[in-house]
Formats: structure tokens, sequence, C-alpha cells
């Protein structure tokens, strides 16, 4: 059973839109990330739809998935971007994107890369510590520039998600605990090289319930209250990011439930005039994407069954970071008489940990080719060399066409910048 829509079977072939799979491993061989363009304007369709008539802004939280034709087709639909980097920055600038609509999140954020992003004059920057906040004003007066700012508050609220990707307990490293957000808001009010803006909250990742998003929003409204019986204007609420996609058989949020009752929350609390700010990453590109991998043997032991392929932990690092579940669907289906045994489906790289799939019913053969499901987020992003293994290709489908958005890093790219003594 495959997780996404725009990718289906056809007599008996997996394709991604309009194109077989296995015509698309032939060309630029495995292992293969392969993106749907299709599935990318629907899932942003999604969360314009749900903002349709209200002062939503959405910023994709790109580092789910940073590639520049991503990125490009976002920007074109009118999305901001929520960056954490100043390599994030350069690459949003390099297709094009509206600095007014660029929201700078992330807890260690070096002097240059303030100084790039007000340059580029960004619309917030996140802050996460009072360090952070010094730090940033006084970049910002050796620039005789102002800062806009937002306190990235901690609300203490269990996401109700994997440990790893839990973000707004008061264990986490993320954001100022919101008891003592009143305090550092006077702190940043009071610095003439700074201006506050908004408000942030982020609470995890893979959420699949609304409760989490209310709790914390509950609490964010008492300190808008708050604030603004000190005298401090917020003008946008940034609800971070968060919504699950289906990897399984997970009951989804989706962005109208939430913004509907955000609403609801907002228009009680006659603060409806504020703008809503969500930084969207898994929930616009995770289902958007697959990896293709190609059996390359099959190995039999008393304790399990090995499926070795070759896509990896250094091509896909979600299974053995999280634990992880993807789907995994042989791209073309077996005959009926072929017999299925249980499979670990694992990598090359020389660690136990190299695995992508764990238990799985599969009727397989050598060079059997496989679809590693929902992998547009958190995939290539996470990708890494290991062993000397070049990244992979990037493909983007559009209906019957195909386009590489990225070639397969060549061997002697991996090291031509090293010198030896």
């Amino acid at each position: 059973m495959t997780v996404s829509p725009h990718f289906n079977f056809k007599q008996g072939v997996l394709h991604a839109e309009g194109v077989p799979l296995t015509l698309l491993a032939d060309e630029f061989g495995t292992p293969l990330y392969v993106y749907s363009r299709q599935a990318l304007n629907d899932a942003w369709q999604s969360y314009a739809d749900a903002a349709a008539g209200r002062n939503v802004l959405v910023c994709f939280g790109m580092k789910a998935n940073s590639n520049l034709a991503v990125l490009n087709e976002f920007r074109k639909l009118g999305a901001g971007f929520d960056i954490v980097s100043g390599g994030e920055l350069a690459r949003v600038m390099a297709v094009g994107a509206d600095p007014a609509k660029i929201v700078f999140s992330g807890v260690g954020k070096q002097a240059w890369e303030m100084r790039a992003a007000l340059d580029a004059g960004v619309k917030c920057f996140n802050v996460e510590s009072e360090p952070e906040l010094e730090r940033l004003a006084q970049v910002a007066a050796e620039m005789g520039k102002v800062a806009p700012v937002s306190l990235r508050v901690n609300p203490d609220v269990d996401a109700q998600t994997h440990p790893y990707i839990s973000t707004g307990l008061k264990e986490n490293k993320f954001g100022i605990a919101i008891q003592d957000a009143p305090a550092v808001y006077a702190r940043a009010s009071a610095m003439p090289s700074l201006k506050v803006v908004g408000l942030d909250c982020h609470i995890g990742s893979q959420i699949t319930q609304v409760s989490p998003y209310l709790d914390a929003l509950d609490k964010l409204l008492v300190l808008v209250r708050t604030l603004q019986s000190q005298g401090i204007a917020i003008e946008h609420l940034d609800l971070g990011g968060g919504i699950g996609i289906r990897y399984t058989d997970e009951t989804l949020l989706s962005p109208s439930a939430l913004l509907n009752q955000v609403y609801a929350r907002l228009h009680q609390e006659q603060l409806s005039d504020l703008q809503i700010v969500l930084e969207p990453g898994r929930s616009l590109v995770g289902n958007a994407g697959v990896l293709l991998t190609r059996v390359e043997y099959l190995k039999h032991t008393e304790a399990r069954n090995f499926a070795i392929v070759d896509a990896a932990m250094n091509d896909l690092l979600r299974p053995t970071l999280y634990d992880a579940w993807h789907d995994v669907e042989p791209v073309q289906q077996p005959a009926e008489s072929a017999q299925a045994q249980t499979y670990d489906v694992v990598g090359p790289i020389c660690e136990s940990g190299d695995w992508l799939a764990k238990a799985r019913t599969l009727a397989l053969k050598q060079g059997d080719l496989l679809a590693i499901m929902s992998a547009g987020a958190y995939a290539f992003t996470m990708a890494s060399q290991y062993n000397t293994r070049p990244r992979p290709a990037e493909v983007m489908v559009d209906g019957t066409a195909f386009h590489v958005v990225r070639p397969r890093e060549a061997l002697a790219d991996l090291f031509a910048s090293e010198r030896t003594l």
C-alpha cells in the first residue's frame, strides 16, 4: 500500500505521477531520490486553502528539504521560509525569495549569520536565549540597523511525539522558559537596536493531534496579554510547524483543522488581528519523495534474512536516528507465485545501525528495485558521504516529464578539495 496519491502502480509498475520509476532508475542509477512536483503543489494548497481570508504567513521549514528546485517551487507558490543557518539563507536568496517573508530560527546563530540576515532584511529573528539577544543587539548596533525580533518561548508542552523531535519541553535546548519571557521582552524593548515584533513557539514535529498546539496557544495568549499590560505590542504569533504526515496508518491533522481552532481561540480573546505564522516542513514535502534502491544481495541466516541494498544510512538516516518507519514498495509487483519472506532491508555501510527497514514481508530476488516511501523530508538534507559514498542524484517529476535537479556526486569530487602534506 502506497502512502501518497502521487506514487501509484500502473500495469504493475510503481510510477511517480506519469513516469515509471523503473525508467528513472535505469537512466540515472540508484540510490536515487525522486520528487513529485504535483505533490508539492497539492501539499501547499492545503495550507493556502486553510489560510484563505486570514492574515497567515506560511514559511516553509526548509531544513526538511533544501533542494533549490523545491525551494523555487514554494517561492513561486507564495511561501515564506523558515531558516536555521546562514547557509539556508544563501539558498533561499539564490532562488529569489522575498526576505520580508523569511524568519530566522535556531539556537546558535553566529555573528556572521546575523549580519547576513540583517543585510538581507529578514522579517524576524526568532531569538532563543538572552545571550543571543545581547549578541544580536550588538551586531545590529555595529551595522547601524534595527533587528526585528520575536522570542521563542518554551511553553513546556508535550507534543506526544518522538523525544528527538520534541522541542517544547522545559528540558529541551530550545526557547526561553515562558515564565521568564516578560522580563526578557522588557530587556529587548529597551534595546535601541532591536524592535519587538512577534512571539514564537515550536513544540515538535510529526504531531497528529490538535491538542498540543492548543495547550501551547493558551499559554501564549496569556503571555500576549501580559506583554500588552507592559506596553509591549506583538504584531505576529508564530506557532511553528510540526504537522505530521502518514508514514503508515496515522490519523492526520489538517492545516484547516489547526487554523480553525486557532482562530476560534483568537476570536475569544479578541486577538484576531494578530498575524499567524506557520513553519511547516515535513507536511509540505514528506510524501512528495521516494528513495529508489536496488537489491544487491539476499542473505539468509539462522537469525534473520537480509536484503542488502545499494542505499544506506548515509542516504537516509531517519531509520537509524529515530527508529523511523518508512514503507517499502517493490517497484515492480511480484508474480502471484513469488514466495514472500521476512527481511531486514540493510545497506552496505560498515555499521550495524545501517538499516532502512526491519521485519518487512517482501517477495524479493537479487536485482529488484525498491522504493522507500515518504522520503521527501529529512532525507537528502541529512545525507552524508560516510564511507566515501557519493550522495544520490535528485530528480523532479512533472507529469510525464522529469528533470535532474541535482546530479549524482562523482567520486573524485568527494576529495577534490583535500590536500596531502
